[in-house]
């Protein structure tokens, strides 16, 4: 019974922590709109002008009905005729998709003149936030007296209840997301659009000015922006895409701001932050600096050095590899700069110090010590336990099952176990054909078979000289022996050669001559096939230990945000990102990097000719902007000092998915789009360093120079609401 009071208090102080007054720092926290009323006054105390209405409100237009989830980034209504912002590299994949050798869009842009010029997106989804509704009330009334056992099965009957009945009658779509550690669940309920257009890209060579180099650093002076076009049915809803589709009439637009900013302004970001990490473990960070990230680095550059090796050679494999390397370089940047930012910044130390007050928190009250006395012993326990398993893992899904090739056959599992069953179900058979046909172009539209097997092979020789050969597949071992060769690397090498000369899923014909005769005999005796089997009959001989490990470290995690949260329920706190819509508040900032490295808070015209080099492709630019950034005739896009401003920088909090997100200023008018945090923060995911965090923003007066004066695209600024 006591127990049963413990967990009863902790939940609710849960409840009201998440109501209560703000006791925070302005630039810190991705706050759920429609509780951001909490926040209203210190907003309004560092220039808000407007209403909390204004940001979140179920009955009439808001900022929240301009903003778009793309579902891997954020996008924002600038026109009354559906016309859609977002970063170059949220539509890079678009771009990519639509180019061919004979109409190199990534590297010569894409501007459409008009709307039937537009080229279509079928990678885009715009999802629109129609309201969110806390639920945690209902889905704890349906699982409450389920087992643990049956309790993953009780909440996805919950969930399915829960959102048909909102949804029912409606054209809404609706998801339920955890808070908290599952302590808390809000309901989001969208319009999804299906039907998205690209209508104008820079070419890369402004929208990626600097390249991998200047990735995650600032200064910077990249125009990574994008433009796109919702469209919907003629009778004004979603649909597929379909040539007499109308432009999308969102219910609010955002009008955008010439007059520019100076450093002290209020600015708000509003979008779609993916996910955060900041309740982690200290064991959990230790993990990742000592092993997870290391491993990736490693075996992520060796990927990127060979695709890099075979795009320099050939244009149209640098077309297909394109988007694939830019998401993949991204990430890898991304591990190395946290690498270095957890051990410079002490984060462990600071979660291991809050750990403390946590243990001493939670043995002040004999209540509390029933709910939270054993979280960290519990969790030190399980980390323990999982540490034999972490770089073996690691290293199977990425070194040993993250080639395409690999996903290639695993796309044709579904139909393998259908073949090898007997009877077979024919229905079953044919629907699973049809689907894989239907999908053949598109699945091998970007394949580079020559460039998959040398990764193949490259990181199968890290796999086999890294790992120790009790903790990796006996497969590894078997592919040595049976292909005898000087080295470790040639043996590999001679598999894979082997693996994407016979194999059904290296060639596109080959696929297709055996959707057209399916057999069991053919799948099984595939050596793709083969390789996977034996790969996930290794996995299978700990996985079941690793998902122990995992549902305890959720328990535990569930508890420790729990206590964490009731230690101060006073303090108005934020979730975890989890891919919906947040509001970031702050101001336009600059930053002291390190001892007398102070950076000012916007880039210019100037920087951008500065860092112009023909010679160096990361930072050439095309000839026209040369000349025009040379006259300086910048005209209604110039700052009151005559210079063309192209980033700025602001303290608000934002993570991936962010990108694109609008930077809106205290009159709710559009002054950028937020595209990329900075070097110094990139533990930002697990702690927030008031003193580092800044988010980079594309000046929107740099984003419709471009569009206007070098393109020419000014069929697009006639579209938008502009304000002098």
């Amino acid at each position: 019974m006591k127990r049963i009071k413990s967990v009863v208090l902790a939940l609710s102080l849960v409840f009201v922590a998440f109501g209560s007054k703000a006791n925070t720092t302005p630039d810190e926290g991705m706050w759920l709109p429609m509780l951001i009323n909490k926040n209203y006054d210190e907003m309004k105390k560092i220039g808000f002008k407007l209403s909390a209405d204004d940001i979140y409100n179920v009955n009439n237009s808001s900022l929240k009905d301009a903003i778009v989830s793309m579902g891997f980034c954020t996008g924002e209504m600038i026109s009354k005729e559906g016309l859609m912002l977002t970063n170059h590299h949220c539509g890079y994949s678009s771009i990519q998709y639509n180019s061919s050798v004979e109409h190199d869009y990534l590297t010569d842009g894409f501007w459409a003149k008009s709307k039937d010029e537009e080229l279509k997106a079928p990678a885009i989804v715009a999802s629109f936030l129609v309201r969110m509704e806390d639920v945690t009330a209902k889905i704890l009334l349906a699982t409450k007296d389920a087992s643990e056992t049956e309790k993953e099965a009780k909440l996805k009957e919950a969930i399915k209840a829960l959102t048909t009945e909102a949804t029912k009658g409606t054209i809404y779509e609706a998801d339920i997301k955890d808070v908290f550690g599952t302590n808390q669940y809000l309901m989001f309920v969208y319009e999804r659009y299906r039907d998205v257009r690209l209508v104008g890209a820079p070419p890369e060579s402004v929208g990626k000015f600097g390249g991998d180099t200047d990735n995650w650093m600032w200064p910077r002076h990249t125009g990574d922006f994008s433009m796109f076009r919702v469209y919907m049915s003629k009778d004004g809803k979603p649909a597929a895409y379909a040539k007499d589709n109308v432009p999308y009439q969102p219910k609010r637009h955002l009008s955008i701001s010439l007059k520019g900013y100076k450093e002290g302004d209020f600015a708000m970001v509003m979008g779609y932050p993916g996910r955060t990490n900041r309740y982690a473990f200290s064991r959990e960070l230790q993990n990742a600096v000592d092993q997870v990230n290391p491993a990736l680095i490693k075996l992520n550059g060796k990927k990127l050095a060979l695709m890099k090796a075979d795009m320099d050679k050939d244009l149209a494999v640098r077309i297909k590899l394109a988007s694939n390397y830019a998401s993949l370089a991204n990430s890898w940047k991304y591990y190395i700069g946290q690498n270095e930012g957890l051990k410079k910044l002490n984060v462990i130390s600071g979660k291991q110090t809050l750990e403390k007050q946590f243990t001493a928190y939670a043995n002040s009250s004999e209540d509390l010590k029933v709910a939270y006395a054993n979280v960290m012993s519990n969790t030190d326990k399980l980390y323990d336990d999982y540490k034999p398993y972490v770089v073996r893992g690691l290293y199977l899904s990425t070194a040993g099952m993250s080639t395409v090739s690999v996903m290639m056959a695993n796309s044709f599992k579904s139909l393998g176990d259908i073949l090898i069953k007997s009877p077979i179900d024919t229905a079953a058979l044919n629907k699973q054909v049809q689907r894989l046909k239907a999908n053949i172009d598109g699945q091998y539209k970007d394949y580079v078979p020559a460039t998959d097997q040398k990764i193949f092979a490259a990181l199968l020789t890290i796999y086999y000289q890294d790992i120790p050969a009790d903790q990796q597949p006996a497969v590894l071992a078997e592919i040595i022996k049976k292909y005898k060769a000087k080295t470790p690397e040639a043996a590999f090498e001679k598999f894979a050669a082997e693996v994407f000369k016979r194999s059904i899923f290296t060639s596109k014909e080959r696929a297709a001559a055996f959707l057209a005769n399916p057999t069991a005999k053919a799948y099984q005796a595939d050596l793709l096939v083969q390789y996977i089997n034996k790969m996930m009959d290794f996995r299978n001989t700990y996985m079941s230990t690793v998902m122990a490990i995992n549902a305890g470290l959720a328990k535990e995690k569930k508890a420790y945000i729990a206590g964490l949260l009731a230690m101060d329920p006073t303090k108005l706190v934020y979730p975890d990102a989890n891919s919906t819509m947040r509001v970031s508040y702050g101001k336009v900032a600059g930053y002291t990097a390190k001892d007398a490295v102070v950076y000012n808070y916007y880039t210019t015209d100037r920087g951008l000719l500065e860092k112009y080099n023909p010679a160096d492709e990361e930072f050439v630019l095309p000839a026209k902007l040369v000349s025009q950034l040379k006259q300086k005739d910048f005209g209604m896009y110039a700052n009151e000092k005559g210079e063309l401003p192209i980033s700025f920088l602001t303290d608000n909090d934002i993570t991936g998915g962010n990108s694109g997100s609008p930077v809106i200023n205290g009159n709710g008018e559009l002054i950028g789009a937020a595209y990329d945090g900075n070097w110094e923060a990139m533990t930002g995911d697990l702690v927030f360093d008031k003193n580092f965090k800044r988010t980079i923003v594309a000046d929107i007066r740099y984003i419709l120079f471009i569009v206007d004066k070098y393109a020419g695209a000014t069929n697009l600024i006639n579209e938008m609401t502009l304000v002098k």
